[in-house]
């Protein structure tokens, strides 16, 4: 098992807290945001020689905390998809693999649901998302993306922008596992796309891993959403971060993701 954490942004939207120090490394009731991912990787009997950060802004805050680590040294002009192979040598032919986006964080039963998730692509989805983005902003819609499955789980499209709730049925938030039988065709499919197409509106370069995965449904990949009810927060604001905090000293938080 190996797992790839994502955090080469710089986290303009929690500016000034990351002036000095990336997105992963911003506190939340103390502690910085990667902190909490790797104690749930551990308490999955991961060793930390098996994880990895892909890292791009302030990369030497990240290098202090002895991990593998890869760059992406365009990652002011880059996106998920292209931060995700410049660790590329990382991901182990025959060994299944985790990809986590570096700004949030989860609790162990959701690295465990992957673990057990035997699809050729594994998403964690959470199917109680309308409850979560209430707590951060008054039309959930508005920041909300398009998820649609089959009766088994299969995805079927995801990553646009919904009309309607009907057309999200879960939300995808950052967590996925690639099986290890298919962590190299992963890459000879990523090598074999079009430079210059243009994926939902952003240049190769600048694509969406919900674009990437898109395409790799389109492709005929089976990809399940693990379906979860909360667990895990997403921090792209300072007004999520003071939402959080909030919600901690009245104890109320562990009602959506326990610290």
């Amino acid at each position: 098992m190996k797992v790839l954490i994502l955090a080469a942004g710089e986290g303009t939207r929690l500016r000034p807290l990351t002036n000095e120090i990336p997105k992963c490394m911003v506190n939340l009731v103390g502690k910085p945001l990667i902190s909490y991912q790797l104690a749930s990787i551990e308490k999955c009997n991961i060793s930390m020689n098996d994880v990895a950060l892909v890292g791009g802004y302030r990369l030497d805050a990240l290098e202090k905390l002895n991990l593998t680590t890869f760059e992406n040294i365009n990652y002011s002009t880059t996106n998920m998809v292209t931060t995700l192979f410049c660790a590329r040598e990382f991901m182990a032919d025959n060994e299944d693999l985790i990809i986590s986006y570096g700004d949030i964080i989860y609790e162990e039963k959701i690295i465990r649901a992957l673990l057990h998730c035997d699809a050729e692509i594994c998403v964690a989805a959470d199917e109680e998302w309308e409850r979560y983005w209430r707590l951060r902003m008054s039309n959930p819609l508005d920041d909300a993306e398009t998820f649609a499955m089959d009766a088994d789980h299969l995805i079927q499209e995801l990553g646009q922008k919904p009309i309607s709730f009907s057309q999200v049925q879960a939300q995808y938030i950052g967590l996925i596992k690639i099986r290890a039988d298919m962590v190299s065709k992963l890459k000879q499919t990523y090598d074999l796309m079009d430079r210059q197409t243009d994926y939902d509106g952003q240049t190769f370069d600048n694509m969406y891993m919900t674009s990437f995965i898109q395409h790799l449904i389109n492709s005929g990949w089976q990809v399940k959403a693990n379906l979860i009810k909360n667990g895990w927060l997403e921090i792209d604001t300072v007004d999520d971060l003071k939402c959080y905090e909030q919600l901690a000293k009245d104890g109320s938080l562990n009602s959506f993701c326990r610290l």
